[in-house]
């Protein structure tokens, strides 16, 4: 399985650094797993060649460039309709209610998800959890036979959704905080430090992080995560692929 960063910017992206978004694949299947604004342009295969895209919820920064890609498949020298789409249903009514007509109802097949569902997509197996997040958002974990990855998407650290993380081979985490954990006024992000604790005690055998603000210095925040995970900590870098 191989992971490429299109884009890991935290809330609003910046030259080079686009919002969150990542292209998973294992074989012949592609995945784009968020699609931040950006980030459409930075996928290193043509939108129509993919198999899937997975939004984790209806926030602007993990899903504008869908609306983008509608009109790319619709469009484009190469049109393509019925490209599966999922995510939870409020984001993907959002989406396609984004759009007055533009045909992004026949490009994508709408596949809605809940708390607990597992489907199969080409040689990947998605399985999702709803996260500590202040709408409708899912964590996702993808599995082959012989690796995994799980991907936070933006959450708290309230809740279960950290099962999905469990002796995963790559924990790609938000950590959109730094400092103490419980200090921010906005308890829905996590701390680059808590990531690092639910990374432990799930079991992860490597940890990246994601969805930093650009303000801020990421250094730090891997810094305060190898403190908490107690091994080196990796970073979302736009253009870096990780080979599970």
């Amino acid at each position: 399985m191989r992971l490429t960063v299109l884009g890991s910017a935290g809330t609003y992206p910046v030259r080079g650094r686009p919002g969150s978004g990542y292209l998973i694949e294992h074989r012949e299947t592609r995945i784009w797993c968020d699609a931040g604004p950006g980030t459409l342009t930075e996928l290193p295969v043509p939108v129509s060649e993919l198999d899937a895209v997975f939004v984790s919820h209806r926030h602007p920064d993990h899903c504008l460039d869908v609306v983008i890609a509608s009109h790319v498949l619709a469009y484009g020298p190469d049109p393509r309709f019925g490209v599966p789409l999922y995510g939870p249903s409020s984001a993907l009514e959002a989406i396609v209610g984004f759009v007055d007509g533009g045909r992004i109802d026949e490009v994508f097949d709408v596949t809605p998800l809940e708390d607990g569902d597992r489907v199969t997509i080409g040689s990947l197996i998605l399985s999702v959890a709803v996260t500590d997040h202040s709408v409708d958002t899912l964590a996702s974990r993808w599995e082959t036979d012989h690796r995994s990855l799980c991907y936070s998407a933006d959450t708290g650290p309230a809740g279960d959704w950290m099962r999905l993380a469990k002796d995963v081979d790559l924990f790609l985490c938000e950590a959109t905080y730094q400092g103490e954990p419980g200090v921010a006024e906005y308890p829905h992000h996590l701390t680059a430090s808590e990531a690092g604790s639910i990374a432990r005690a799930a079991g992860a055998k490597q940890l990246m992080l994601t969805h930093i603000p650009p303000h801020l210095d990421p250094a730090r925040s891997v810094m305060e995560a190898e403190a908490t995970f107690d091994r080196p900590v990796g970073l979302a870098v736009p253009g870096v692929s990780t080979t599970l």
